[in-house]
């Protein structure tokens, strides 16, 4: 079956147009890939945001003198199209030699085209290297679990059934790990992620069970969203949690990473870079 993005730039020579072109975006539907998890828009199990963001952001000023900045956006979950990410790069290259008054004007014109394109209002921020510098680098919270010893064989496909748990009186826990990779459905390059699990409930998971689980996501072929989605779906029908959140951090490509994040709760992501991006 062709993947929706089949019909993007992604995997193809393209032009790299400099001045301001808002058509570039190409929306792809989140609807087909629900359907593949057994999901519709009106029965997401989840809330969250999907957070983007660029290291290359450049304008021009009235003046003709460029700046730099980097760019924040942050998709709803819930949207009714992602963003194809070569599409969502040529379109911030388009802004290069465009000229804006100032940030604020850029912020207002990339929030209009990019809630046009996902479906949704997108929240834009532009952000000086200043203020983004002074936030430094983030851990990740509770446990890493990457040192465990564990056996794996199958990277083929995410093997739900490697997930073990036991019931416990109550358990409210945080792990993650560095070890999650998966592959671009169009052009076979590899992504690479850190991924936190935050949960509350009655059972408690094995750790290494989790990470043979994150590891079987090797050659594994989606987009950064489902594989998280997956990930939340797993877990919730395993543990039946009274609170669950599942993220991941993605190393950049292009210039731009992208990070989901899926819970049962209203959250307020840290959304500052991890070391690897």
């Amino acid at each position: 079956m062709q993947h929706p993005a089949e019909h993007s730039p992604l995997g193809k020579s393209s032009e790299y147009i400099a001045t301001y072109s808002p058509e570039l975006l190409f929306p792809i539907a989140r609807a087909t890939k629900w359907a593949e998890l057994g999901l519709t828009a009106q029965t997401l199990p989840y809330q969250g945001v999907d957070y983007w963001n660029c290291y290359e952001l450049s304008w021009l000023l009235p003046s003709g003198k460029p700046v730099v900045a980097i760019g924040e956006f942050a998709i709803p979950a819930d949207s009714p199209n992602i963003i194809e990410s070569k599409s969502f790069k040529l379109y911030l290259n388009s802004l290069n030699q465009s000229t804006f008054s100032d940030a604020a004007a850029l912020e207002t014109v990339m929030t209009r085209d990019l809630s046009a394109a996902a479906g949704a209002p997108v929240a834009v921020r532009v952000r000086s290297l200043a203020d983004v510098q002074a936030q430094g680098v983030a851990p990740l919270p509770g446990v890493c679990i990457d040192e465990l010893d564990i056996q794996v064989s199958r990277y083929e496909h995410p093997q739900a059934e490697l997930l073990r748990c036991e019931p416990c009186g109550s358990v409210d826990e945080a792990l993650h790990s560095h070890l999650l990779k998966s592959n671009c459905p169009v052009t076979g390059q590899p992504d690479w992620g850190s991924v936190t699990l935050e949960y509350q409930g009655a059972a408690r998971l094995d750790p290494a069970s989790f990470l043979a689980y994150l590891v079987s996501f090797r050659q594994h072929v989606d987009f950064h969203e489902q594989c998280v989605e997956r990930i939340f779906l797993d877990l919730q029908r395993l543990l039946a949690p009274t609170k669950l959140t599942v993220y991941a951090r993605y190393v950049r490509r292009g210039g731009l990473d992208i990070n989901p994040y899926r819970s049962t709760a209203p959250i307020t992501p840290d959304n500052r870079r991890l070391v690897r991006q």
